[in-house]
């Protein structure tokens, strides 16, 4: 045998040796305490509570106060522990500003250029996971990527990459201006069955977790009504169709009555918005299990701030027309137990505010708990995972926030996160890297 060939055996017999060696012991185990934990799986409150993390996962959950001998001791003290928080309707990758800067003197590279710090700010505001809706040039699938891969701090994200729409629509850009101005880069403009089947392969290839399109009108663009149906039922029975068979969950952009009725019958997973429910629109919705993803904070911040950033007066008295209506349907809808996931419109508004919402909610005819719940496990449930995120359980993500005091009895505390993990990492408090 040559000194080469022995070098190369020697080698590889160290090599299957350490293969064959024990795995390396788990990194330190944590355990941390608070002076209660919501259970939003049964609506209960515990008291004296300790939740067991062992790497990336939850491993026991107890309300005794006792911490394993092998586990270090993050102590919250008087705080309340719940799961990490959820928001079913974000725009991440974005910031609502000048309107007329946005349009001409800005491009999706500026959006992706501080998109990571958007994503940042979300997750310390207690958002561990987010679902965004609408993305120019899949820049929410490279945040999403990025993030998984460890190289930027952020929530989960379901990324939807181009939201759907018809020429002339919600999703179109260029409504308002000259014929002549063009826009470059990708579309999510499509007109008619085939078409829009296209514009749905063409987001799950490259990378959305969830299909956005634009069933009505919207508040926030030039063209004139705020919730007329902006697809035929045929184009939106065919988009969700199409959806469905790729494994993806549709989110209907929804203002307007007949938008909503139409989105729902098509078989959509959730409604988004849904400014103008009529008793019909309800109880189809209950009747096909959809949800609803209602931004009722959104109105407040649209009417104080827009006029400052140069939004067109015909933008501002669309929303002054949706805003009181959204929160009445709302509060309808949270009375006929129609399902309610949290979602805020994030982007629209600053990003980290995302909480502002609970106060609207309980407002509108949510309970705190049933507020919390649609942030946490009901958002998990319409989101399809469930199995992951969205309860404080043993075998889950340990995505885990504390609040101080007691939400339950002030539901503004939600506003005041001061520990946030994710994925076992410690992202804000007690123990997080400096």
């Amino acid at each position: 045998m040559s000194r080469h060939s022995a070098l190369r055996q020697s080698l590889l017999s160290v090599v299957v040796a350490l293969a064959l060696l024990p795995a390396a012991a788990s990194a330190e185990r944590l355990a941390l305490t608070a002076a209660r934990l919501v259970d939003v799986d049964s609506g209960t409150v515990r008291n004296n509570a300790v939740v067991v993390v062992d790497g990336e996962r939850i491993v026991d959950v107890r309300s005794d106060g006792q911490v394993p001998a092998d586990a270090k001791r993050i102590d919250l003290g008087d705080a309340t522990l719940l799961p990490g928080l959820i928001d079913c309707h974000v725009h991440i990758d974005g910031q609502s500003g000048d309107f007329y800067t946005e349009a001409f003197r800005r491009s999706p590279i500026d959006n992706a250029v501080k998109a990571h710090i958007y994503a940042r700010r979300t997750l310390l505001a207690g958002f561990t996971t987010v679902r965004n809706l609408g993305s120019a040039e899949f820049i929410d699938v490279a945040l999403r990527n990025a993030i998984q891969r460890g190289e930027v701090q952020g929530p989960r994200i379901l990324a939807s990459g181009l939201a759907i729409g018809a020429t002339g629509g919600h999703v179109d850009g260029g409504t308002g201006f000259s014929p002549y101005i063009r826009f470059e880069g990708f579309s999510g403009i499509a007109d008619g069955v085939d078409a829009i089947r296209a514009k749905v392969r063409f987001d799950v290839k490259n990378g959305a977790d969830v299909i956005k399109f634009m069933a009505s009108a919207g508040v926030l663009s030039e063209e004139e009504s705020v919730g007329e149906p902006q697809y035929s039922q045929e184009e939106m029975n065919a988009l969700v169709d199409e959806a469905h068979r790729w494994h993806r969950k549709v989110a209907a952009h929804a203002h307007g009555t007949e938008a909503i009725k139409m989105a729902v019958r098509a078989g959509v997973d959730s409604i988004e918005h849904g400014s103008f429910l009529d008793d019909e629109a309800i109880a189809l919705m209950k009747k096909h299990g959809t949800w609803l993803v209602g931004d009722i904070y959104n109105d407040d911040y649209i009417l104080t701030e827009f006029a400052r950033l140069k939004y067109p007066e015909s933008m501002l008295e669309k929303e002054r027309k949706v805003g009181r209506t959204q929160r009445e349907s709302f509060q309808r809808a949270a009375k006929a137990g129609v399902k309610i996931a949290y979602g805020t419109d994030a982007g629209v508004y600053p990003h980290g505010d995302n909480a502002k919402q609970f106060v609207k909610m309980t407002e509108w005819g949510q309970t705190p708990m049933q507020a919390l719940q649609a942030a946490t496990v009901r958002a998990a449930e319409l989101l399809g995972r469930n199995e992951q995120v969205g309860a404080i359980r043993n075998g889950l993500f340990a995505d885990v926030v504390a609040v101080p005091g007691n939400p339950l009895q002030d539901i503004r505390v939600m506003e005041q996160v001061s520990f946030v993990m994710k994925g076992g990492k410690v992202e804000k408090g007690a123990g997080a890297a400096p």
